[in-house]
């Protein structure tokens, strides 16, 4: 009997423990298949955290897009200078027989070369006067927003007892130009016998700066 009792008493101690081991793994079992859900991170299957990412990188921009185009990079445009970007004027030279004729730049930078075409016209009458080449090189004059350069107008005095002729305004074409802008101006030339307009001479603009 008494062997029968330790029997017994050692099955139900055996049977104990199984359960404690089956239950155990069940836990461990539940742990391991909560784990993948828990530590997976939100939005990683496309989800809500996924479309907010997507919606913050589509909206945030980029600041250098931003800035205004147009600017040049800092480079200038040294094309020919156009006639309407030129305020075009006259002003008498320090030598008598001479009148500075000066193009200041209103609009992006550019450049002139060469010589202008310049018509002298009288106060009445048809017709009028106009400049020949001189014989000076004709160097490349660039111009900035505001910056100013000039060519020299060559003409006979009068110092002839007439009347001689006036002249009022000027017709001036700047290089590589074919409009023209109308100059007022007060000068006074000899009438003769040889023409006066061989004596009517335009150098290039950039030169004689006196």
């Amino acid at each position: 009997m008494r062997a029968q009792k330790i029997t017994l008493a050692t099955l139900a101690l055996v049977t104990g423990l199984t359960l404690t081991a089956c239950q155990g793994d069940d836990t461990a079992a539940s742990t391991d298949d909560a784990a993948p859900a828990a530590s997976s991170p939100a939005g990683d299957d496309g989800g809500p955290g996924k479309e907010a990412a997507e919606e913050t990188a589509a909206t945030s921009g980029d600041t250098a897009s931003d800035a205004p185009e147009g600017s040049g990079g800092g480079q200038i445009n040294t094309g020919p200078c156009k006639t309407a970007n030129l305020d075009i004027s006259s002003a008498h030279g320090m030598g008598e027989g001479t009148l500075h004729i000066a193009f200041k730049n209103t609009g992006d930078a550019c450049f002139l070369k060469g010589f202008p075409g310049v018509d002298l016209k009288a106060d009445s009458g048809p017709g009028g006067i106009n400049a020949n080449r001189s014989d000076l090189a004709t160097p490349s004059v660039v111009l900035k927003t505001g910056e100013s350069t000039r060519a020299t107008l060559h003409y006979p005095a009068n110092h002839s007892d007439g009347s001689g002729v006036d002249i009022t305004l000027l017709d001036i074409t700047p290089p590589n130009e074919t409009h023209s802008k109308t100059v007022p101006t007060k000068i006074n030339v000899p009438v003769t016998d040889h023409s006066t307009s061989d004596e009517v001479t335009i150098d290039p603009v950039g030169t004689r700066k006196q």
